[in-house]
């Protein structure tokens, strides 16, 4: 009966340990303190901006009661998975999932632990919503980087006006991408110009599918797509090679290998979803009632020198990519 009384006082203790979780560490003054842990996808310049951001924003408003621990998948959507069960095991109080792959894996492994994701173009698809509302619901929140898809069609038709034939290059892994060219196809089609798809696996088809795309295309446009943007150098050498200029969906991608964008600011959007962990860490807000929020404003920007090489002329208004 000892024995058997011993076991079940040391199970009701460890059960305590396990309810009281993360959210009740403090520190030296016995002041609550975080830990949050943000998962990306892969590292190119949005998503380090997003992240940069993120934690930025974080520091801000917690200082030193929140400690952020950043991990990095390198591209892999299984090891987006494991990095989340780690931080799960290490009994994090919150996740920001950055790109779509962060977010799903994010989603698939917790229903309690906040997640807010970013760099995430449209959420009904990324987490397959029939309903969308603007607002998840449950444990998940975040913020979008989808940038008005209308007026990026405006920008090919400015720059490009005979353009007859445009050529949609993403990778074939990520719903969002496929979400905005099936978007902008409708758009363009509408005026009257042919889309064709094509759509590279990963970075080892990445320069024959793009070869096709140019071979057969007045125009390339290219979403916010993870892939690309870690795979510019290789697209750029072919689309600039082709005499094929590039619109592309976010600036990262545009200094790589486009020669305009209408871009968001990821480090902006970055802070605003940090700002959001602040407010769920604190208990001022509840994730399940925090509508996605999106970047408060968008800018014409110019790859000035894939312009010149490709004897493109960009008006006024288009601010200049800084590009090394």
């Amino acid at each position: 009966m000892k024995k058997l009384l011993t076991l079940i006082l040391a199970l009701a203790m460890a059960l305590s340990l396990v309810a009281c979780g993360s959210s009740d560490k403090k520190d030296d003054s016995g002041e609550k303190t975080y830990t949050v842990g943000v998962v990306q996808l892969v590292q190119h310049e949005a998503l380090d901006a997003a992240t940069k951001g993120f934690t930025d924003a974080l520091k801000e408003a917690l200082g030193d009661k929140v400690n952020v621990v950043v991990k990095n998948a390198s591209g892999d959507s299984n090891t987006c998975g494991t990095i989340v069960n780690g931080f799960l095991a290490d009994n994090v109080d919150l996740i920001m999932a950055n790109a779509t792959p962060a977010l799903q894996a994010a989603a698939s492994a917790t229903s309690t632990v906040p997640i807010l994701g970013t760099s995430v173009t449209d959420y009904a698809t990324a987490l397959e919503i029939a309903d969308w509302t603007g607002t998840v619901g449950g444990n998940i929140s975040g913020t979008s980087d989808l940038a008005p898809l209308d007026q990026q069609v405006a920008m090919l038709q400015e720059l490009f006006p005979n353009a007859k034939k445009v050529g949609m290059l993403f990778c074939s892994s990520e719903p969002n991408s496929k979400y905005q060219v099936d978007e902008v196809t409708k758009l363009l089609s509408n005026a009257g110009i042919t889309c064709t798809e094509f759509a590279f696996t990963d970075s080892n088809d990445v320069s024959s599918v793009t070869q096709k795309a140019c071979d057969a295309s007045d125009v390339l446009f290219i979403p916010t797509d993870n892939t690309a943007a870690s795979n510019t150098e290789a697209i750029a050498n072919v689309v600039l090679a082709s005499n094929t200029p590039v619109i592309a969906g976010e600036s990262g991608l545009c200094k790589g290998c486009g020669v305009a964008t209408l871009s968001i600011d990821y480090y902006e959007l970055g802070k605003i979803t940090g700002q959001m962990a602040a407010k769920i860490l604190t208990g001022e807000a509840d994730v399940s009632t925090m509508p996605i929020q999106f970047a408060p404003s968008v800018t014409k920007q110019a790859n000035m020198a894939n312009c010149q090489k490709l004897g493109i002329t960009i008006p006024s208004d288009y601010t200049a990519l800084a590009t090394e």
